[in-house]
């Protein structure tokens, strides 16, 4: 692991200055009182006694998701183990890195290369790397969260209870820092009991998490779509990027994994049995049964996530299929229809832009780019009126079109770069689908890279839905930075359809077919990473 020391004190500045500050005034002054009631107690508590049921509910399906989220956000997290604040995500800018690997020099290095894994003690589902499972394991758990969460502060406004967590006094800040600095100094301030109102700290702490930390959550993931950041025009001009949407992501999880565990440690330091009767059962007394519960709750969490691990593995297929039907439909109505217009600047150009895939090493494309393609024919073919065949040569003399846009990789890095090509709707146009076609099917020359045996030699292939395809941005691009196409980067044809990740834009392009149902392809789920990876058919998110 390698942290920018820069970055590392910017985090870790505010809270040792405060920690310093609360040293000298212990030193200088004594310890501030501390209220066994707090003087905000009248106004922030008034009618708000105890934990009702739905708040305690609330309260443990948070927990049962967090955990999910965590351990398959870390299992993300390491398909592209980088974070950086700059979008174009050139090794040796990252600001923290989580793997010991630096990116060699003197050979290819690509980004499948760079990813790593997590025991399955720690992500879900953890061993290799398998970031499709991770993701939708992510989303499912990322809906029902979400929801609950949106029920939660529903019910709190409706019922007294906003008052025990909404400040209505600037007294809160005084109080705050004093309670601060007993835990600083590590005393223990007088503490009261929370079946009634917390102290001043507790109430902004729960406060920041509920409405400061989760918002930021919800709003630091859209900032990773394709679909939307590409949508607008105007996002380019914003100072931020997708990277920083994916670093403010990880430490707002940070932050969440940092509250939880200072949150435990008070509940246990300052009477975990009362605590447990309060948050579990609803009561204020010494009895065990919150305590007996409460680990019942902690074992079916374990167990859902020993499961979780098993399905992954073992019926990583149901997995998938429960999460399109689930996940699908809401991801589709947010994010399906917004057609990508935004583009940069030539001068936003990233200077480095990763390596994907395994290059083809048949014979036909050897001897095709040993002959700088010359002899290369797109084959067009299936549901048209009008099978053709294309050089590279037909495919420049007709519309081109060029564009400078940001690249989303399923792995988490970016990077922008000019594409210069046919747009695919001018290629529609001219072979004119049949009514029964319903989707474009991209053959490639190179072979599909998988974690799971049994699929050496299947050349990699992926589909796009006709809205898709027809969108303004989406093209076949034969130059990349006004240069030709090279052979790294998919020579000498590649997909760009700005709405997507990248793992839709086929490299090495052989043939192009239309057809009536994504099922008729591969194993059936829209792709090679979507059948042999367990990825989502739609990747705009």
């Amino acid at each position: 692991m390698r942290i920018n020391l820069k970055t590392l004190w910017l985090f870790a500045s505010p809270l040792i200055l405060a920690i310093v500050a609360a040293y000298i005034q212990w030193v200088l002054v004594g310890l501030p009182l501390v209220s066994a009631i707090p003087d905000t107690a009248s106004t922030t508590a008034v009618e708000a006694v105890g934990f009702p049921a739905w708040l305690r509910l609330a309260h443990y399906v948070n927990f049962f998701f967090m955990i999910l989220l965590v351990r398959s956000g870390l299992q993300i997290l390491m398909d592209h183990p980088r974070l950086y604040w700059n979008v174009h995500c050139t090794p040796g800018t990252e600001w923290l890195r989580l793997t010991p690997i630096t990116v060699p020099t003197d050979r290819v290095w690509t980004a499948k290369q760079d990813a790593r894994y997590l025991t399955p003690w720690i992500g879900l589902p953890g061993y290799r790397h398998t970031i499709g499972i991770a993701r939708h394991w992510h989303f499912l758990s990322a809906l029902f969260w979400v929801v609950n969460g949106a029920g939660y502060v529903a019910l709190l406004f409706v019922t007294p209870h906003w008052r025990r967590l909404v400040p209505t006094s600037w007294q809160i800040v005084p109080d705050a820092w004093a309670v601060f600095v007993h835990y600083a100094t590590f005393h223990m301030p007088p503490e009261p009991n929370a079946f009634y109102h917390y102290n001043a700290l507790q109430q902004l702490t729960y406060f920041a998490v509920i409405f400061i930390l989760a918002p930021l959550a919800i709003l630091s993931g859209p900032s990773m779509s394709p679909a939307l950041t590409n949508r607008f025009k105007w996002y380019p001009r914003l100072p931020g990027n997708r990277q920083i949407g994916r670093s403010l992501h990880f430490l707002v999880m940070s932050a969440f994994v940092l509250f939880f565990i200072g949150h435990v440690t008070l509940v246990a330091m300052t009477g975990l049995v009362r605590n447990m009767n309060h948050i579990v059962v609803g009561t204020d007394n010494t009895g065990l049964l919150g305590v007996y519960l409460g680990a019942v709750g902690i074992a079916v969490i374990v167990a859902v996530n020993a499961l979780a691990n098993w399905l992954a593995w073992r019926r990583p297929r149901w997995v998938q299929h429960v999460a399109r039907l689930i996940i699908t439909p809401v991801m589709a109505a947010l994010l399906d229809h917004a057609a990508p217009v935004a583009e940069f600047r030539r001068e936003d150009i990233s200077p480095f832009f990763w390596a994907n895939g395994k290059m083809p090493t048949s014979d036909e494309w050897k001897t095709l780019a040993a002959n700088d393609f010359l002899d290369y024919r797109l084959k067009v073919y299936g549901l048209v009126e009008n099978p053709i065949e294309l050089s590279l040569a037909d495919l420049r003399a007709m519309q081109k079109q060029s564009q400078i846009t940001l690249h989303h990789c399923i792995q988490g890095w970016s990077g922008i770069a000019q594409w210069g090509g046919l747009p695919l709707a001018e290629l529609i146009h001219l072979v004119r689908p049949l009514a029964n076609a319903k989707a474009v099917v991209f053959h490639s020359f190179g072979e599909g890279v998988a974690v799971h045996e049994g699929v050496e030699g299947v050349l990699y292939y992926d589909s796009l839905p006709l809205p898709n395809a027809l969108a303004p941005q989406t093209l076949l691009a034969y130059e990349m930075n006004y240069e030709p196409l090279n052979e790294l980067h998919g020579a000498p044809l590649r997909l760009r359809v700005e709405n997507q990740l990248g793992f839709k834009m086929v490299k090495w392009i052989s043939a192009i077919e239309f057809v009536d149902d994504i099922r008729s392809t591969g194993v059936g789920e829209g792709g090679f990473a979507e059948d042999h990876e367990y990825f989502g058919e739609l990747a705009n998110i």
